[in-house]
């Protein structure tokens, strides 16, 4: 814990080659990570990908970051790594608590991530607003035990401000998931906006929607 509060406070061109070469971290030069407690047991950071001020994430197996993708201010990305001695999970042998973010995709502030079960965030979508929860874990009742499934957000996805996500729910690419909605489940229809509690189709989207053909993450 001590070397880790040491690291954390160091410049960010000598904290880089700390964590590098003390955590085993692989981390581009152009990457970066501001006044943030990051230490989960494997990270990769790829070109000009970036995690701002106050983001924590810990108790995880993997964080990989694709080029130019971003994690914004205070975010809380934790879960339950595989390499625990606790009894639960042990009937997912499959099971990584992982969070991916692909080519330019993006979070912004202040959302909960719990990667019990991997997260997968599609190139250039993005978790917009404030206090979206991502909850890949819960009690399965009929079993009486932990339980958890992956989430994936397709590629040039958007989820609104305030939603809840759960295990093993999908969202395609080319969606929109509205404001403060519950995506509760598994869907397969792109160029769609769903919405609600829980989450449904409301209606089909232009494919001539600017956002879905950008070359570029950041949105001005």
């Amino acid at each position: 814990m001590f070397l880790k509060i040491i690291v954390s406070l160091l410049p960010w061109p000598l904290r880089r080659k700390a964590l590098e070469k003390l955590f085993g971290y692989e981390i581009h030069p152009t990457a970066s990570i501001g006044l943030a407690w990051i230490f989960p047991n494997k990270l990769i950071m790829k070109a000009h990908a970036r995690i701002d001020h106050f983001t924590v994430a810990i108790h995880l197996d993997s964080i990989r970051m694709e080029r130019e993708s971003f994690i914004g201010r205070s975010n809380w990305i934790t879960g339950f790594p595989t390499n625990s001695s606790s009894p639960h999970f042990k009937h997912q042998t499959g099971r990584q608590a992982s969070l991916v973010l692909y080519e330019s995709s993006s979070v912004t502030k202040n959302h909960h991530f719990d990667c019990t079960n991997t997260i997968e965030i599609g190139r250039f979508a993005t978790i917009a607003g404030y206090q979206s929860q991502f909850l890949t874990h819960s009690i399965d009742i009929f079993e009486n035990r932990q339980d958890s499934a992956p989430i994936l957000i397709g590629a040039y996805a958007f989820v609104g401000t305030n939603s809840v996500i759960l295990g093993g729910a999908h969202l395609p690419t080319y969606c929109v998931l509205g404001a403060k909605s519950l995506l509760n489940k598994s869907y397969v229809e792109e160029w769609t906006l769903y919405g609600g509690v829980p989450a449904k189709e409301l209606r089909k989207l232009p494919k001539s929607a600017k956002y879905f053909t950008r070359t570029e993450g950041f949105v001005f």
